[in-house]
């Protein structure tokens, strides 16, 4: 097979990530309007049941958070149904947001109010729409207000009442949760990363392995975040280890003897994901995944020629289980480890066994094809061209006894020789044309099935000295293409076996042209065959009667072919569908 790949135009990858970050933006925003009418009601609840000092702002505080229930409630409206903020705007909204939780704060004791969890909610609010980088701005924000709150009351009010204890308790206590959310949305973003990436893996068509083999070690160290890989596997139908190494964008492939590193991993790794920091060691810890959790081993997790073929320090192994290939993928050279890598790896080794299992899929379909090509290439030359040329032989027999007692016969035999060679060449030509890489039919005059046939009948009279009509009912549906080829040969071997073998004098073949299928019915006045009586499809292919090459023709169609075979000749009547199969 030729080298390269054949890439599939498409946009699919960004518009994958941009569809996957839109819907979760969305989801985070009905998340966030549900959040909001949930606290702003909570905080106007605990207001109502017990006032907060001092008593001056109750009534001030109460109105505020009437006024932000009521926004809280609209805007969640306006989101639910319209999938907003984005943005700009959600960058005013949380804003605005940040700015009424610090007035009620301050209106409610300053740094010891029990609302300080409105910052914790635009902590949260901040790491669904920005990550860590949102959270850890909206953390410094609200450090930035309770500093000031504290500030204010203690140095230009000289308020006695300030708790110094409670103060740094509760700075603390946002510093923690910012840090914390921060890393949780820095954790969320590459887990939505790495999914957005799977989901986006191009589809391509393969020529060859190494194509195949770069396409799958590129992806596959782009997603495991690693800076070298190795592919190492067996295909079922042949005796070879495939090796693929990967490294910066350079590839190296070999075929190996299938026993060159013995078994690739240690035995009580054998089919799981594992990791280990150092494989060079003999006592190496290693980590694998079992069901629901991870598990510790210590040994050398890899064949030892391995390892020093390509240097193995930090890797990932992960299994192939694929319907025609088995062996390992690794990911080299990977500092800090976790048993999240496994579980990301095992979804990485199933898309690199797939695609290992559509390369071989497509390989022997292709080769299933050619060898179904040459088979229809040796019946149609059966039953044409061959079946043309032992009647021209027959011809030139007859001639080669009317050259000396009649000159003038055999020379327009001659005559007629020469026609029917014409006419094969033209045959010849329909085959050669068929075979092109694209074809673009049979389309030019000499093409006209009805044409064609009506040849047909009178090149079969003259080789084979019998009558011969055929006619084609419902001129006004055209049948072009393959089908039309199909259809002539049909039409070409039911009268040369009436004339070659059933000693037949006359033979009438008809088409009839219906709604979804084309029926041909040819009536001669032989012999017959061996058998007597009706004969259907399924009981012709059972027992392996009539003709083979015409009930393989007709099955290879999708059609059907029925026999009535009497003393005085046979009825053949065949059923094929007006599209091909499989188109």
């Amino acid at each position: 097979m030729s080298s390269g790949a054949t890439v599939i135009p498409s946009k699919t990858k960004p518009r994958l990530q941009q569809k996957f970050k839109l819907s979760h933006q969305s989801r985070a925003e009905r998340l966030i309007a549900a959040g909001r009418v949930f606290l702003a009601a909570y905080a106007l609840l605990a207001i109502l049941l017990e006032p907060s000092e001092p008593a001056g702002y109750v009534t001030f505080t109460h109105a505020i958070l009437v006024v932000y229930l009521a926004y809280a409630v609209g805007l969640a409206m306006v989101t639910w149904r319209f999938q907003l903020p984005r943005g700009r705007s959600g960058v005013v909204v949380h804003t605005f947001d940040l700015t009424v939780f610090s007035i009620i704060v301050f209106l409610t004791r300053g740094p010891t109010s029990p609302f300080l969890v409105f910052f914790t909610f635009s902590l949260v609010c901040a790491a669904l729409r920005w990550e860590s980088v949102g959270t850890l701005w909206t953390a410094l924000a609200g450090l930035t207000a309770v500093i000031a709150m504290t500030l204010f009351p203690t140095y230009l009010l000289r308020d006695p009442t300030f708790e110094r204890n409670r103060f740094v308790i509760q700075i603390a206590y946002l510093a923690v949760v910012g840090m914390l959310l921060a890393y949780l949305a820095s954790h969320e973003q590459r887990l939505r990363t790495d999914l957005s990436r799977l989901a986006a893996w191009p589809r391509t068509i393969h020529a060859d392995i190494p194509a195949l083999a770069r396409d799958l070690l590129e992806h596959a160290a782009e997603i495991l975040g690693t800076s070298r890989a190795v592919l190492a596997w067996e295909e079922g139908e042949e005796p070879w280890l495939h090796v693929a190494s990967w490294s910066e964008g350079d590839l190296e492939y070999s075929r190996e003897s299938p026993d060159l590193f013995g078994a690739l991993v240690a035995e009580p790794l054998f089919g799981k994901n594992f990791f280990c920091p150092d494989a060079r060691s003999s006592l190496a810890t290693v980590i694998y995944a079992v069901p629901g959790a991870a598990q510790r081993w210590k040994g050398a997790p890899l064949h030892i020629d391995l390892q020093k073929r390509f240097n193995i320090r930090a890797a990932i192994g992960l299994p192939l289980s694929g319907s025609n290939s088995k062996g390992y993928l690794f990911g080299l050279d990977k500092q800090g480890m976790t048993p999240d890598d496994l579980a990301l790896g095992g979804v990485v080794a199933r898309e690199v066994a797939i695609r290992l299992d559509e390369f071989y899929l497509l390989v022997r379909l292709q080769q299933h094809a050619a060898a179904e090509q040459r088979v229809r290439l040796a019946r149609d030359l059966h039953d044409g061209v061959l079946q043309s040329l032992t009647g021209i032989a027959l011809q030139l027999e007859t001639v080669q006894r009317l050259i000396q007692p009649e000159p003038g016969a055999a020379k327009q035999r001659l005559e007629e020789i020469q026609e029917l060679i014409t006419t094969e060449q033209r045959e010849l030509r329909f085959h050669i044309q068929a075979l092109k890489p694209i074809a673009s039919g049979l389309t030019d005059p000499e093409a006209r099935l009805d044409g064609r046939l009506s040849e047909l009948a009178e090149r079969i009279e003259r080789q084979w000295g019998l009558h011969a009509e055929v006619r084609l009912s419902h001129h006004d549906v055209q049948i072009g293409g393959p089908l039309a080829q199909e259809i002539y040969f049909l039409v070409h071997e039911s009268l040369i076996n009436a004339a070659r073998h059933a000693g037949a004098s006359s033979v009438h073949a008809e088409l009839f042209v219906e709604y979804d299928q084309v029926r041909i019915v040819v009536v001669d006045n032989g012999r017959g065959f061996p058998f007597r009586g009706h004969v259907d499809h399924a009981a012709l292919s059972e027992k392996n009667l009539g003709p083979v090459t015409l009930r393989e023709r007709v099955a290879s169609m999708g059609g059907s072919l029925t026999i009535d075979s009497g003393e005085t000749g046979s009825r053949i009547e065949i059923t094929v569908p007006l599209a091909e199969k499989g188109s």
